[in-house]
């Protein structure tokens, strides 16, 4: 049981603006000056919350050694330490589920006969509906009042329950729908910095860091501006909001220095994708990575938290930039109350937290220094089909060229010689006609909280538009060009910078607040632009400045897909295609028939700042935010249900009771060998939660439109996975649905296997039913770093629900191997140099595995097949606690039986 503090001596009192606080002084360790400042913040958690329960005297010690166990490249030594966060973020595609989960944990604890009442937040919990509009409604001037009233009218039921939840569960805020992108909410208005709790009667407030997880991996963002914090998936997140620790193992920490300065002409977008690119090659996948050198105090924190974005991107767990007096003046420009600025101030003083970038003294100790020169960073893009492969602008044609020709595959497309001239044309509603070919724009969407968090680029967007209005240039009125701010504050001061008229003459017209084009909600392409590229069998693009664009994801017409700063959004608009050199080829010509070049209109740096520091500016984040909370008349209106216990609806095909505790009793289940099971499916390398957990529209043909056309609904009233992840049947059938699934156990990528004893292909799903009305248990194989991308639950839950018990793969994103072993799933890892394909396993054999009753973390267990292969594999359980969440069958049932002990 919990008991007393040991290092109630490091309490101090700090007295700030008259009022009297309590911190404890971590500074006072010998060692402390040596711990990276990320690390700093898991050393004071540690100490503040030592019970010698859930966190112990020997991991506050094992901390302090940070630089004796991880201070080098070949410091390998492994230490668990628990971490608890100061808050958990969720944002409602994430956050229905979690909500969906705690109702129906609620429902199981009083069915075993304990109290209900006990489900309920324990860590603060920030919800924002950043309800991922799609752009249904692009090119008019009220498109955004369109999209949203459609999606309150699709998404009305999921509101009244996250409002219904507002209500039952302590210790949890909503943002309601319509606000923004919950990561650029996160940044400009919940974050903290450092936490100030509220008083105890007769006691002082306790202040200690900010620290978050968040239900989307892109929760990184928020370390830009000095918040440690990363994306968990939504299970973990549900254990941490019930007061549980993070088992997690020390980090190393990547030094990564910063030096010089920014060319006038680049910009975050071209530095961040840089970065990407750089990591991506130096590994960093697991491990922290934090910020330094002189070249961080040339960069806003809107620059910062755009690199901190990106951090899923290039694999780390953060990518974190130490509070400095950039950050606290950020605080003062959003609006931040000035004595709570004094107050983090103070603090963050007191406890050697506050960073001076130009002072090497303060450098700490990092496992490993990589340095880039920002005056090396050139105007980027990534793409065809991953956000690691940067490919310079100046080089974008060749590149693109050459990927139509090179073999299928992440810079390939196999298109034949025969067909590189391919070409087809079509009517438009303004009487002319137009041609498509290889490299055609069809999407261009400013989109995502990468880029739409950052005045500089959002501005620089802005007069590039300008410019390009003034010359007499427009956008082809086929390509569906759109603009998603992150949060109202944007569209007021794009408003007021006088770039709004021109942003909507070339048709980006702001369409919603949330994600958008970068989640997949394109939205439809008109009929004639989507046939005439099937028919022709073109390689189109979308342009988008988002953080994602694997492969299926954007839309299912842009087979290639590139990531790019906003301005390089309108720029490729213009061009109407990516097959252009920008130096050698003109966007278009004047009235005057003169040639207009991108050099031509394209905004410098200081052009940006100085329309940057006149128009954003605090009234605005104070009129934004003030009255945030209270949400829009809609909002307002619903009549949500009340009580503690949620009344399901049985004919709901929005939220339903999932069934992840049915049967569930008090004792533990005995672990059992996985017998005679057979492989679902085969997959390779970088298999995406993307192509795993359901995402964008419900095709037509697949099993969860059946599902929903057998309840009466039609296609227009499908709405999107996202918007019914409350609801298990619709999620668990489109569990491997995406159309560039590569299988090997079929013939052609998309959403199908083969049911071996029968030889029959089969949706992914109906063979999963097959073989559960045959008792046969599930495995899955593939390939390298799989479960990469988005902190998706649903990842985890859907392979469970269709019956798979154990998945062997190659090696696994961090995020997604948590998730797994949180649904009871089983992460196997073949051996160092082993995959499928070196053990000459095809999928269709039988698979054993043995699992033993006293598993340990990391440890190797025997596989045999029935055709006489054997070989041993690593049980990815990585900690203790892994595995106390697999005998209890998951993480939510250990906290029920945790709860009712």
């Amino acid at each position: 049981m919990a008991g007393a503090n040991p290092f109630q001596s490091l309490l101090k009192e700090i007295n700030v603006n008259g009022e009297t606080f309590h911190y404890f002084d971590i500074a006072s360790f010998p060692e402390y000056r040596e711990l990276p400042y990320s690390v700093r913040v898991l050393l004071e958690s540690a100490v503040r919350n030592c019970d010698n329960f859930q966190v112990l005297e020997k991991d506050v010690r094992g901390i302090l050694r940070w630089k004796q166990l991880k201070g080098t490249p070949t410091s390998d030594d492994e230490l668990e330490i628990p971490f608890k966060p100061a808050r958990v973020i969720l944002q409602d595609f994430t956050g229905v589920p979690a909500v969906v989960d705690f109702a129906a944990m609620r429902d199981a604890v009083l069915k075993l006969g304990g109290d209900p009442d006990r489900i309920n937040p324990i860590c603060p919990s920030d919800l924002v509906i950043d309800h991922s509009v799609q752009v249904d409604f692009a090119r008019s001037e009220d498109a955004l009042a369109k999209n949203q009233d459609l999606e309150f009218e699709r998404n009305k039921e999921r509101f009244t329950f996250l409002k219904w939840g507002a209500k039952a569960f302590n210790n949890m805020l909503i943002i309601p729908p319509g606000s923004g992108i919950v990561h650029q909410v996160n940044l400009e208005y919940l974050a903290r910095v450092v936490f100030q709790d509220a008083a105890k009667e007769g006691a002082a407030r306790m202040l200690y860091p900010d620290s978050v997880v968040g239900t989307d991996s892109h929760t990184t963002m928020i370390n830009g501006l000095g918040v440690v914090g990363w994306g968990v998936g939504g299970i973990e997140a549900e254990a941490v909001m019930l007061g549980q620790a993070i088992s997690m193992l020390l980090p190393e920490v990547i030094g990564y220095k910063l030096v010089g300065k920014l060319n006038p002409l680049v910009t975050s977008t071209d530095l961040v994708l840089t970065i990407t690119k750089h990591l991506r090659q130096i590994g960093v996948v697991g491990k922290f990575v934090e910020f330094f050198g002189p070249g961080v105090s040339e960069l806003s924190i809107a620059d910062r938290a755009t690199i901190s974005n990106m951090c899923p991107e290039y694999g780390a767990t953060v990518g974190y930039f130490p509070v400095d007096k950039n950050a606290l003046d950020y605080l003062r420009q959003t609006n931040r109350a000035e004595e709570k600025v004094r107050v983090i101030e103070a603090y963050l003083k007191a406890t050697d937290q506050l960073r001076d970038f130009g002072n090497a003294e303060q450098d700490p100790v990092f496992t490993q220094i990589v340095e880039l020169d920002l005056a090396s960073v050139v105007t980027s893009v990534s793409g065809p089909k991953r956000p690691h492969d940067r490919v310079a602008v100046s080089e974008m044609q060749q590149d693109f060229r050459q990927c139509l020709v090179s073999k299928v595959g992440f810079k390939g497309f196999a298109v034949p010689e025969a067909e590189m001239s391919a070409e087809g044309s079509f009517s438009w509603t303004d009487g002319k006609t137009y041609a498509l070919r290889h490299g055609s724009v069809v999407i261009a969407a400013i989109t995502s909280c990468t880029n739409t968090s950052n005045p500089s680029v959002m501005l620089g967007a802005g007069l590039l538009a300008k410019k390009a209005v003034e010359a007499g240039l427009k956008v082809a009125p086929y390509i569906k060009t759109s603009l998603s701010p992150g949060s109202g504050v944007v569209t007021y001061y794009l408003k007021e910078s006088g770039v709004i008229p021109a942003l909507e003459e070339l048709g980006f017209n702001v369409v919603g607040y949330g994600c958008m084009t970068c989640i997949g909600n394109s939205g439809p392409l008109d009929d004639n632009v989507a046939n005439t590229i099937e028919k022709n069998n073109l390689v189109c693009c979308g342009v988008l400045s988002g953080n994602r664009n694997f492969e299926g994801r954007i839309h299912p017409n842009t087979r290639a897909n590139y990531l790019a700063s906003p301005l390089l959004v309108i720029a490729y608009a213009l061009a109407g295609t990516v097959d252009i050199d920008f130096e050698k080829q003109p966007l278009g010509t004047r009235p005057d028939g003169s040639a207009v070049f991108l050099r031509d209109i394209w905004p410098t740096r200081a052009e940006i700042q100085t329309v940057e520091q006149k128009h954003v500016i605090p009234a605005m984040f104070r009129d934004v935010y003030e009255k945030v909370e209270l949400g829009s008349d809609s909002w307002q209106g619903l009549n949500a249900p009340t009580g503690k216990l949620y009344p399901w609806d049985t004919q709901s095909t929005y939220i339903k009771r999932p069934p992840f505790f049915d049967g569930m009793t008090r004792e533990l289940p005995k672990i059992g060998n996985i017998v005679n099971a057979r492989a679902l499916l085969n997959l390779g390398d970088s298999v995406t939660t993307d192509h795993i957990s359901p995402a964008g529209s419900i095709a037509r043909n697949s099993p969860a439109a059946r599902f929903l056309s057998d309840r009466g609904l039609t296609p227009r009233d499908f709405n999107s996975y996202g918007s019914r992840r409350g609801n298990d049947d619709i999620m668990a059938r489109g569990t491997f649905a995406n159309i560039r699934l590569v299988n090997k156990l079929v013939p052609r990528p998309g959403p199908r296997t083969l049911h071996i004893p029968s030889g029959e292909e089969m949706d992914v799903f109906d063979c999963a039913q097959r073989y559960a009305g045959e008792g046969t248990p599930l495995i899955a194989l593939v390939g390298k770093d799989y479960g990469s991308g988005s902190s998706r639950d649903w990842a985890a839950k859907g392979p469970y629900l269709l019956g798979i018990k154990a998945v062997i793969a190659e090696s696994y994103e961090r995020i997604h191997r948590s998730n797994l072993v949180g649904m009871g799933i089983v992460p196997l890892q073949y051996l160092a140099g082993q995959n499928a394909e070196s053990l000459g396993l095809t999928g269709q054999e039988l698979f054993s595995i043995a699992i033993p009753e006293s598993c340990k973390p990391h440890e190797r267990i025997p596989v045999s097949t029935d055709c006489g292969k054997q070989f041993e594999v690593i049980v990815r359980f990585d900690t203790e606690v892994d595995l106390e969440y697999f005998r209890n069958g998951g993480i939510l049932n250990y906290m029920i039986r945790k709860m009712i002990d």
